[in-house]
Parts: C-alpha cells; structure tokens; sequence
C-alpha cells in the first residue's frame, strides 16, 4: 500500500541549501554539526523525497572564489543536481553576511556600496540563470536601520527602487525571464527594516518600472514574528496576483526569528494556511525555509526535511476533509447564502438610488447567529482526527 504522505515531484517542495546546510551556530554557541558540501545536500534532500534545492549565490560560490574556481563549482553542483533528480527554482544573494554591507546593501548610504550590491546581484542572476532558475528572490536583509540619524527612510526607499528598476532591467536585457519576489520581515538582523511587511512591500511594488515582474516571497515566521496573521497576507498577494514565492516555517510570535520545522508551533495556522494554499490552486514552489533543531545531527536533520513535507501533506489531507465535513458544509453554506441585498460590485446610478432606497434592517441583522464557535471547534476535530 502506497504511502498517502510521501511527497511527489508534483507537490514542488523545496529547501534550500542553507536550511539543510544550517550547522546550529546561534548568537550563544557555534557550530554543533560538520560542514555539509552542497552536492551532499541534494543527495540528502533527494533521498528525503523532495524536488528542489534553492540557494544563495554564497551557498554554493565562496564569496572570495576565483572564475576558475567558481566554474568547476557550478559545474560539479548541476551535474550532482541531475544525477539526483533535483530542480533548481529559485536563487537568491547574499547581501547580508560580508562586513561591506554592515549599513545595507540597495540603501547603504556609500554609493560604492550600492553599486557594489547591484553588481553583486547581477552576478547571483546570472549564476540562477545557469542553474535553471525562474525565480530570484530579494530578502533585503541589512535594508534598515538602528538609528533613523542615519538616513532619511524616503530616501532609503528611493535607492531600493532604483536598485531593484536596475536589476528588473537586467533581467530583460539578458532575457532571463526572472519572476522577482521580494521578501519583507520586521527586524532582525537590523533593528528595524525598511520594508517590513508583505503588505508594504505590495504598495511598493506599485511604484516599480516593472512591476509586473516583480511580486512577493512571505515567510510564515516573519509575519508571524511581529504578531501578524501570515493567512491574510498570503492571500492578499495571492488576490493581487502577486505570490511568486513561498517560504514555509514556523515561529512563536514575538521571538526571535526561530525558522522551525513546518507546522511545529501553530498547526491551526498551517492548517489554513496549506488549506488555501491548495483550494486556490497555488502552483508554485513549497520551499521550505527552516532549521532543523541545534541538538541534531544530520539524521536528524533528515528527519526535519520529512517532517516538514510530512506535516504539509498531513495537513492538505485534512483540508480536504474539512471541506467535505458534511456539518462545516452545512454551515458554510448558511454563513455564505445569498440574500436580496443590492450589488456592491459595480457602482452606477441606479445602483447607487436602489442602495440607499434598501430596507437594511440593522436590529435584525444583528440578530443573525453566526457559528463560528461551532465551526472552529469542527476545525479541532478534524486536525485531532476525530472527524
């Protein structure tokens, strides 16, 4: 009998090479576990079943590499990348690891900086380019500030728009065909970030040369790490149009950025989170952007990787069932009945005289019961497994 949770090409589950390769350094203690090669990393994730492996230009190529070097690299990298069966969707860059960028990469107030970030970047584009990858991804790590003495935040945010309409254009001109997502997060490293919210980096997408190439990567724990709902900003890129990109942990709200396992802290926001996911139809890399836990060796470490697909297929399973339950049906459709209102979808004339001329009764309206209780309680059941 087949495994109904063993993941599938199709399911586009991802890691990346710095999530596996993670070696348990934190702020108080170094390293806990060996060096891991990138080429041990696929093998690793393909013998864990998934499909594919992301990276930072510095996760595969030392900062410092020669041309040479960074040839032979790149080449073993993708021969070991085919041999396994593994997919390179996504790449990113580093610009927030080497001391340069110590006061931001895109809005560092020294413009050799800037320039330098860019020229980076474009490096990273053109590697992701040679590995297959459609989409790049910018976390603007170091993009903030912990004194707002040091620059102006409007001028901050000009020099990232003209970075990111640089690099937009560069795309084009190499014909890479790059989606560009970017990823936004409250604080940490930096006190605070420029952009720290999915839904500000929405607005600002708005004011781009190109804006329909360019949309978001959110990440469960940097929404949540401030307390926010990662549902509601998912869907918000998700109705714009905008959800290139996914990257799928779990944290406790109001800690430090923790990265665990998928569905380990908060399985009735994964849950509806993997819910709409799926009933929307998202086709898009599941990358997970996680650490396994410091006490682990690279067994361990293993276990992490099919834990979090695991959990995303255990979950999308009870999506499914929830939807069926033929008592949150009953409810659903009682919440959501049409009624004799008028339409608020288009404005006109007409509609306009017909709406203020409706017997909107607010007394009674207000006496409507709404089951929610019972419909989060029917929510529980059917994670704990008892529907």
């Amino acid at each position: 009998m087949s495994n109904p949770f063993a993941p599938r090409p199709e399911d586009k589950f991802s890691f990346g090479l710095w999530t596996v390769g993670n070696r348990g350094r934190d702020p108080f203690g170094d390293v806990v576990r060996p060096p891991l090669s990138p080429t041990d990393a696929v093998a690793m994730l393909a013998d864990a079943g998934a499909w594919g492996v992301n990276l930072h230009d510095n996760d595969l190529v030392p900062i410092d590499a020669t041309p040479a070097d960074r040839d032979r690299i790149v080449k073993d990298f993708i021969r070991a990348c085919r041999q396994a069966g593994i997919v390179v969707p996504m790449t990113t860059v580093n610009l927030f690891f080497d001391p340069v960028f110590r006061d931001g990469a895109f809005t560092a107030n020294d413009d050799r900086v800037r320039a330098y970030a860019v020229q980076k970047t474009m490096c990273a584009m053109d590697l992701g380019a040679e590995l297959g990858a459609k989409i790049f991804v910018l976390w603007g790590g170091r993009e903030g500030a912990e004194t707002d003495a040091c620059r102006r935040p409007d001028e901050a945010v000009k020099r990232l728009r003209e970075a990111v309409n640089y690099l937009c254009e560069y795309s084009l001109d190499r014909k890479y065909g790059f989606k560009i997502a970017l990823e936004a997060k409250p604080n940490e490293p930096r006190g605070d970030i420029y952009m720290p919210t999915t839904g500000a980096y929405l607005g600002f997408i708005a004011t781009l040369d190109h804006p329909e190439m360019v949309g978001v990567n959110p990440e469960v724990a940097h929404e949540q790490m401030a307390g926010l709902n990662f549902l509601h900003a998912v869907a918000q890129a998700w109705e714009a149009g905008k959800l290139f990109h996914i990257d799928l942990n779990d944290q406790m709200p109001g800690r430090y950025d923790q990265d665990f396992r998928f569905g380990s802290a908060n399985v009735k926001s994964a849950f509806f989170l993997v819910k709409f996911l799926e009933d929307v139809g998202y086709d898009g890399p599941r990358h997970f952007d996680a650490h396994a836990y410091r006490t682990e060796d690279y067994e361990g470490v293993s276990d992490f990787a099919r834990g979090c697909m695991r959990t995303y297929l255990i979950l999308r399973e009870r999506g499914k069932r929830w939807n069926a339950d033929p008592d949150v049906r009953a409810i659903l459709a009682e919440l959501n009945k049409t009624h004799a209102a008028p339409s608020l979808a288009r404005y006109s004339p007409a509609g306009r005289d017909a709406l203020l001329a409706a017997p909107l009764d607010r007394v009674a309206l207000a006496k409507e019961r709404l089951a929610y209780e019972r419909l989060d309680q029917l929510t529980i059941e059917v994670l704990l497994g008892t529907r």
